[in-house]
């Protein structure tokens, strides 16, 4: 059988290899962070009219789920106070203006206001920091309202409360449930390259393995939890609605029109696929269909060439076996 040629512990290797950020890697980002948290806390103490409240690591690196391919880390700022501004633009050039003013060293494009976040680019690393801000009125749990990367607007948030539901998964199945969604997020950016209508973001994917690991699903086997996260997505055709009661009961989650409902787990008013079409829920439907019948193929083929063959059609050519 072909779990002699490719089997769980290659798809670990596999992971190790192309997958994976590595920790001293990893840890030159988180430090590189610091520095700029660091740098903020600086400037804050000689400028005591800067709202600043917080500053917090987010996204995949905070998380523990971040590829080898990483080139940008999220960094969320909680801004409060009469003086900040409220229109995003104007929050985004009132940031911009304090970050230059911590980095008096860094020429002009290497603090760069986007549409609805700041880039610090660190040019030694080739490290980009995306500054996203947070409007903060001293609501409990660090609750805020940040300035949403899809479209703009403010969405209701807490990205302690948002680690904390991740921790939870990642303790439930340690190394396990990370590792899944690294895998499965490296599978959806090789699709992403290949196919410009294909899109799936990275919290997606997240809430839909978190909630097969609420439903029991065992991530240890790798093959198997793949196989487990492609046939959910297939079976479901992405219009079964995904809740979580962490934190509000299902029956406060608001009625949506919207034909992908993955409902964030912080904030029951925010479906985080509202821009997701029927059409852009058939495209993700048809690859996982493809990637869940090529990993069946490869549990099946009777040579190790056949099986490598078929892996690729998951992983591309970084998949040697």
């Amino acid at each position: 059988m072909s779990r002699l040629h490719i089997d769980h512990r290659d798809l670990v290797r596999f992971a190790e290899e192309k997958v994976n950020l590595p920790k001293a890697k990893a840890d030159e980002y988180r430090a590189q962070a610091q520095r700029l948290r660091e740098k903020l806390e600086g400037y804050l103490e000689d400028h005591p009219d800067f709202s600043l409240k917080r500053m917090q690591l987010s996204g995949s690196l905070a998380k523990g789920t971040a590829l080898r391919s990483i080139n940008d880390i999220d960094m969320a700022v909680y801004i409060s106070g009469p003086d900040a501004p409220k229109d995003v633009r104007a929050l985004l050039d009132y940031i911009a203006t304090r970050l230059r003013g911590a980095f008096p060293n860094f020429s002009p494009d290497q603090v760069k206001p986007q549409t609805y976040s700041v880039t610090v680019s660190f040019r030694g690393s080739g490290l980009d920091v995306d500054v996203v801000p947070v409007l903060y009125a001293g609501l409990p749990d660090w609750r805020g309202n940040l300035v949403s990367q899809d479209d703009g607007s403010l969405l209701e948030t807490s990205i302690p409360l948002h680690l904390e539901f991740a921790r939870k998964r990642k303790q439930s199945q340690q190394t396990h449930f990370a590792q899944v969604v690294r895998l499965v997020k490296f599978w959806a950016r090789r699709i992403k390259q290949e196919r410009e209508d294909f899109r799936f973001k990275s919290f997606m994917i997240e809430m839909i393995l978190a909630k097969l690991c609420d439903n029991g699903v065992n991530f240890s086997d790798y093959p198997e939890a793949l196989q487990a996260f492609f046939t959910y997505v297939a079976q479901s055709n992405m219009r079964e609605r995904i809740v979580f009661d962490d934190h509000y009961e299902a029956s406060e989650v608001d009625e949506f029109d919207h034909p992908v409902q993955i409902i964030d787990p912080i904030n029951s008013t925010n479906n985080v696929a509202s821009l997701y079409t029927a059409n852009n829920a058939d495209i993700i439907v048809e690859a996982a269909l493809d990637a869940g019948e090529a990993i069946d193929s490869a549990l099946a083929a009777p040579t190790k060439e056949l099986t490598v063959y078929y892996w690729q059609k998951v992983f591309g050519s970084a998949f040697q076996g």
